[in-house]
């Protein structure tokens, strides 16, 4: 491009200063094979144009822009931070920009090259040098004072935005899926509000999935600093209309996961819980009855803190109650195989599952030398989940194995009986979930549900493994089977019994 041109890109860009929704028009080729939309979608114009009049305004230009967007899934908020992230590094010198998001991988894998195909797809494209964690200015030596940085944190580092002053100048701070970004983080972050003569830019976008926390706070006690909306994904052009339709027709109208995934609605309860008290409560009042080809399944959870304890849960059928369990405090490992192996023996069970994480391989092991002839199997609860059934034989994603076991167990709970005892349900009630980047439900993890001062949900997970895999049918005789009732080759239905 000759010097003159470029001269005048830049002319032409500098008019957009204030608006984010001009340079979106002209920065990038609409209704081309790269990018076949007539323009940015409907809500993401509007949330420019928030932007445009709080930076046009000389009374509020130089006071903090809060901007809170909660929505459904699929409205296209990547690209919309996309934009926005191009807008401020194009138009204001030495503009300095941090981005975070809930996850690591959410942020490295998904935020990080959405940012990097909209920074490439605009005219401006030399302009900047698109690195794994920032985006720097190309301009003689200004790459550390103009740019865009991708910024983890964790809870024991929440210090990652602190010093991020840019006074007279521009600061974009950007979280992505905020709701699964810590208290401590947002109140870091406050530091960055300080710059006096400033433009300062704070975005918080994603899926409402807690009730609780900075970005609930921002459509709650600190709703009069920011400007928030909620954006049902059915409302947006581009979202795959008939997959949010298929979510509530499987989970409800009404229900968290339609909230949060599709509405743009903060969950009803205090947090996701996966398990309610009311599908728990009733499974300990059922009384079940097996049948004779229900195979008895154990399920073992070793303990992995001091503080826990080793579980087995006897499940035969719809039947978790008949058979009592048993649970070990502070017992090493040849303890527990021997007294599994001990009521193995007298209940010979058709199939045996032990979580095999931590403490857990030397408990298979031991089983395997004791138990020769019984069918001992090892669970990885980070192994790679199927589809589980949910209700209503509709099939959901799952993360990984703990939540294929979990989502089974809870589909199972609506018809099976289980102890009527409160660490069994403060266990299955304890666990909140989520959607993981592809839209798979994840269980929480143990070390987070500790952190949250929820106990290890020993117990639960124990009768979790018992759904590891199909277990066959036990052979019954044939009076027994259900498929032989009412006919047999001899014409008399007692005649096995002589």
């Amino acid at each position: 491009m000759a010097a003159s041109d470029r001269l005048a890109l830049a002319q032409r860009i500098g008019e957009f200063r204030f608006s984010p929704l001009d340079h979106a028009r002209f920065a990038y080729p609409w209704e081309t094979e790269a990018l076949p939309a007539t323009g940015p979608r409907t809500w993401q114009q509007e949330t420019f144009l928030q932007i445009e009049e709080h930076l046009s305004n000389p009374a509020t230009r130089h006071t903090p822009c809060r901007i809170g967007v909660a929505s459904g899934h699929g409205i296209g908020k990547s690209a919309g931070i996309s934009m926005i992230n191009k807008w401020a590094l194009d138009t204001c010198v030495d503009t300095r920009i941090v981005i975070t998001a809930n996850t690591e991988g959410q942020l490295l894998t998904k935020t990080g090259p959405e940012l990097a195909k909209w920074a490439q797809l605009a005219v401006t494209d030399d302009w900047f040098k698109v690195n794994a964690t920032s985006i720097v200015s190309t301009m003689g030596d200004r790459s550390k004072s103009w740019r865009t940085d991708l910024v983890t944190w964790s809870a024991n580092n929440t210090e990652a935005f602190a010093g991020l002053h840019n006074q007279g100048k521009r600061i974009v701070l950007i979280f992505d899926e905020a709701s699964g970004i810590i208290n401590k983080v947002w109140e870091v972050a406050l530091g960055a509000l300080t710059d006096e003569g400033t433009e300062i830019l704070w975005l918080a976008f994603g899926n409402p999935t807690l009730n609780t926390g900075a970005f609930r706070d921002c459509y709650g006690k600190s709703r009069n600093l920011w400007k928030t909306r909620q954006i049902d994904s059915r409302t947006v052009e581009g979202t795959n209309k008939a997959y949010l339709q298929e979510l509530v027709d499987t989970y409800g109208i009404d229900s968290d996961i339609v909230k949060v995934r599709v509405l743009g609605q903060f969950p009803s309860a205090s947090s996701m819980q996966f398990i309610g008290m009311d599908l728990v409560e009733a499974a300990q009042a059922r009384v079940v009855n097996s049948i004779g080809s229900d195979p008895l399944i154990y399920g073992v959870d070793i303990a992995r803190f001091g503080d826990d304890h080793s579980t087995l849960a006897k499940r035969c059928g719809r039947d978790a109650k008949t058979r009592p369990w048993k649970r070990w405090y502070g017992a090493d490992t040849m303890t527990v195989a021997g007294d599994i192996a001990l009521e193995a023996q007298q209940e010979h069970p058709d199939a045996i599952f032990v979580d095999v994480g931590a403490m857990g391989a030397g408990v298979i092991d031991r089983l395997r030398q004791l138990l020769p002839e019984m069918n001992v199997f090892e669970v990885n609860f980070g192994g790679k989940g199927r589809d589980a059934v949910w209700a209503n034989n509709v099939r959901v994603k799952t993360a990984n194995k703990r939540a294929e076991m979990w989502t089974s167990m809870r589909t199972w709970l609506e018809h099976g009986a289980i102890p009527e005892d409160q660490t069994v349900a403060d266990d299955l009630t304890g666990p909140e979930y989520s959607f993981d980047a592809d839209q798979r439900i994840a269980l929480e993890k143990k070390d987070h549900m500790k952190k949250r001062g929820i106990a290890s949900p020993d117990d639960a997970d124990a009768l979790a493994c018992t759904f590891a895999e199909p277990v066959a049918p036990r052979s019954v005789p044939g009076y027994l089977d259900p498929a032989n009732y009412g006919r047999s080759r001899s014409g008399d239905r007692y005649a096995e019994l002589d």
